[in-house]
C-alpha cells in the first residue's frame, strides 16, 4: 500500500514529540555556516510542511516536494493559515523537476531512507546536483543501521489517544538492510466511530562509505557528516546522521 495516505491525517498528532523548532535552528545554522543565509531552498520529502514553514519563517524562499498528495494537502492548509509564500509540488524525489536552480536542498526526517536502492539514491543525488546553484549545498539526514538493528529491530510500538491510535509492528532484515514497519491506524471520524487503516512502510539503511560513493558518482562533493544535532563525528551508536555535500560541475556566471 502507498505510504502516508491514511497516516497523513494523523501524522502531525503522533509526531508532536519532534522538536521542529530545534531541528530548524540546527539546520539553518548549518546552511549559514556553508554560505546559504538567504535564497531559494528545496525541501525534499517535505511531508505536512512543518519544517518548510519554519525555514520560510527563517527567511528562506521555500519549495517543498513530496510524493504524498495527502501530506501536501495538509501542508497547503498550513500555508493558507500562515500566508507564507511556499511552492509545493507533488513529485517523486527520484524524478523531480524544478523551474530553475536553488541555493540549497535539504531532506530531513529520514526521507532519504525511503530510497530503497543504491541506483535510485544516485539518481536522486544527480537531480540534486543538477538543480543546485554553482557551489550550492545539500544537507540531508539518515537513520543509521545501528538504529534499525539495535533500537527498532523486531519490535511493536503502540500509542492510544482520543483522536486516534496506532500499532507499529517493526521488522529489520539485516541481510537486505531493509526496515519494514506495518502500521495499523484507528482514526476518529465521529462521536463513537474510529475507522481502521493499514499501511506498510519500507526504509533502507545506508553506510557512510556507500553514501559517499553515491555522492561522488552523482557529481556531488562530500563535505562533512555529523552525529545528528551536534558537530561531533559519527559514532558506532549514532542513531541519525546529517550529511553535507556541495554542488560540483557548474560554472558560476559572472
Amino acid at each position: 500500500m502507498d505510504a502516508y495516505t491514511s497516516f497523513a491525517a494523523v501524522y502531525d498528532m503522533f509526531m508532536d514529540n519532534i522538536p521542529y523548532e530545534e531541528w530548524c535552528e540546527y539546520l539553518t545554522g548549518l546552511l549559514k555556516e556553508y554560505g546559504v543565509d538567504k535564497g531559494l531552498v528545496l525541501d525534499m520529502g517535505c511531508g505536512t510542511g512543518s519544517l518548510t514553514e519554519l525555514l520560510s519563517e527563517s527567511g528562506y524562499d521555500m519549495i517543498g516536494i513530496d510524493n504524498s498528495e495527502e501530506m501536501l494537502e495538509i501542508a497547503l492548509e498550513k500555508k493558507s493559515v500562515s500566508g507564507r509564500d511556499i511552492l509545493y509540488l507533488l513529485q517523486d524525489m527520484r524524478e523531480f523537476e524544478l523551474y530553475g536552480t536553488v541555493a540549497a536542498a535539504v531532506s530531513i526526517c529520514d526521507s532519504m531512507n525511503y530510497i530503497l536502492t543504491y541506483e535510485d539514491m544516485v539518481q536522486v543525488f544527480k537531480l540534486v546536483n543538477n538543480y543546485l546553484d554553482p557551489g550550492g549545498i545539500f544537507i540531508f539526514d539518515l537513520n543509521t543501521e545501528y538504529k534499525y538493528r539495535e533500537i527498532l529491530a523486531d519490535s511493536t510500538i503502540a500509542e492510544n489517544r482520543e483522536e486516534g491510535s496506532f500499532i507499529w509492528d517493526n521488522y529489520y532484515d539485516e541481510d537486505e538492510r531493509i526496515n519494514e514497519y506495518d502500521l495499523t491506524l484507528f482514526v476518529k471520524e465521529g462521536e463513537n466511530l474510529y475507522r481502521k487503516y493499514e499501511e506498510v512502510h519500507y526504509q533502507r539503511a545506508y553506510g557512510l562509505d556507500e553514501v559517499k560513493q553515491a555522492l561522488e558518482e552523482a557529481g556531488l562533493v562530500f563535505v562533512e557528516c555529523y552525529d545528528a544535532f551536534t558537530k561531533d563525528g559519527v559514532r558506532e551508536d549514532s542513531e541519525r546522521v546529517y550529511i553535507i555535500a556541495r554542488e560540483s560541475g557548474k560554472q558560476e556566471i559572472i
